[in-house]
């Protein structure tokens, strides 16, 4: 049996490898002993797990030392995560990788077990956004460092699709040198002939999934989005939260249709019960929580509330602007497209909540309003660190910054 997974692991490691390293594994140094990435189906988990152990051994596919199990593989059969992770560090393994961790049942305690017997093996693992590590007895907080993985930014977009090498910026730079910084990076694309503005509008459309690279095609991207996202609530949520049944599968889905098909939108639990047929509102909650635990949806406070799990959110949005092409029953608004974008990207780094002037207060202390090349300040008049994030504008000037730049964020 496990000469049977060394050899899949071999196969795994051969098929998942790419040479493009995302933003995740540029910036961290990963030399703990045990490392769990989380994020969204489609997003590079698998990818980067792949890298982290070939990395261990110089890129040998064969080297005996690396082992990539995926948790929920038929070949895997009744044997245990611990059972296999004795018998690899027993024929001299050092590094072990285990994919889709959340659809293997108790599968905190064994890596906790794995973790506290066997000192010589350094452990990674993947799972869904909505992953619970403190969760239980079985906490793993003070063995594990977690990293939530994000969708490509729009800077790792132009690099993936066409091979180029681009610097990522600091929110204060941006906001301080973003003339200079344009300038730059549209220069850089010049030399291939490319142009900001028309690749920008594509990222929105199809850019935040690597995938879309071997897919090509927008609507079978688009068709391939909407199904991760139903795999997502149908067999990722239930493989965390067995008690959510078929019913509430079904409820929870159409609650993010509603979402994508009003976004933004102050939620009204009282209506939205009624129009999904929910009887209770606590369950109601339950469902939005269960959707923004998963990555689907980003829920923002006012920026005068603190807000709770299950306290009423100031708005919805989309996590990214791909959901809004691939699950919305209609063309997507552009100021829905451009706020989405920003709160994405921004949201990576640092704290967004709604002001009572603009769009967006970031770490409580920088206003933004989000618009067209048009947009004026007139919203933002009272606000001392005011910014505008314009659309369809190659460069800016003063305190008027290209929306495209806030996807040079990571």
């Amino acid at each position: 049996m496990f000469e049977e997974l060394r050899l899949l692991s071999r196969q795994f490691l051969k098929i998942k490898n790419s040479p493009y390293r995302r933003y995740l594994i540029e910036s961290t140094r990963f030399d703990q002993r045990m490392t769990i990435i989380m994020g969204q189906r489609g997003v590079g988990k698998t990818t980067t797990l792949v890298q982290l152990l070939l990395d261990k051994v110089q890129g040998d596919l064969l080297d005996d030392r690396i082992l990539y199990i995926q948790a929920d593989h038929f070949q895997m059969g009744s044997t245990s995560l611990y059972k296999i992770a004795e018998q690899f560090q027993m024929l001299g393994g050092r590094w072990i990788a285990f994919d889709e961790i959340h659809k293997y049942p108790e599968w905190s305690k064994e890596l906790k077990s794995i973790y506290d017997t066997f000192p010589s093996l350094t452990i990674m693992a993947s799972g869904s956004s909505a992953l619970e590590i403190y969760k239980g007895s079985h906490d793993l907080t003070r063995r594990a460092i977690s990293y939530d993985m994000q969708g490509m930014s729009f800077r790792e977009y132009l690099e993936l699709m066409h091979a180029l090498k681009l610097s990522s910026c600091h929110l204060e730079e941006i906001c301080d040198h973003h003339e200079k910084l344009a300038e730059e990076i549209i220069t850089h694309l010049a030399h291939v002939d490319l142009k900001i503005i028309p690749e920008f509008h594509q990222y929105l459309r199809t850019g935040y999934y690597p995938y879309f690279q071997e897919i090509g095609d927008e609507g079978v991207y688009w068709i391939t989005l909407e199904q991760n996202l139903h795999t997502t609530i149908e067999s990722d949520l239930t493989a965390i939260y067995p008690q959510i049944n078929g019913n509430s599968v079904n409820k929870i889905k159409k609650l993010l249709i509603f979402i994508a098909n009003s976004v933004p939108f102050v939620p009204n639990w009282n209506k939205i019960k009624e129009v999904l047929e929910v009887g209770d509102l606590r369950t109601l909650k339950s469902y939005f929580k269960h959707l923004e635990d998963a990555g689907l949806v980003r829920a923002l406070p006012k920026a005068t509330q603190k807000f709770s799990q299950l306290e009423t959110p100031a708005k919805v949005y989309l996590e990214n602007p791909n959901q809004l092409y691939a699950i919305a029953s209609q063309e997507p608004n552009k100021g829905t497209l451009r706020e989405t974008f920003f709160l994405n990207m921004v949201s990576s780094k640092h704290t967004i909540k709604l002001p009572k002037n603009g769009d967006f207060i970031v770490d409580d202390r920088c206003c933004f309003e989000v618009g067209g090349r048009n947009k004026s300040f007139s919203q933002l008049r009272s606000e001392k660190d005011a910014y505008l994030a314009c659309d369809n504008i190659e460069k800016g000037i003063g305190a008027r910054i290209p929306l495209w730049l806030f996807g040079f964020l990571y």
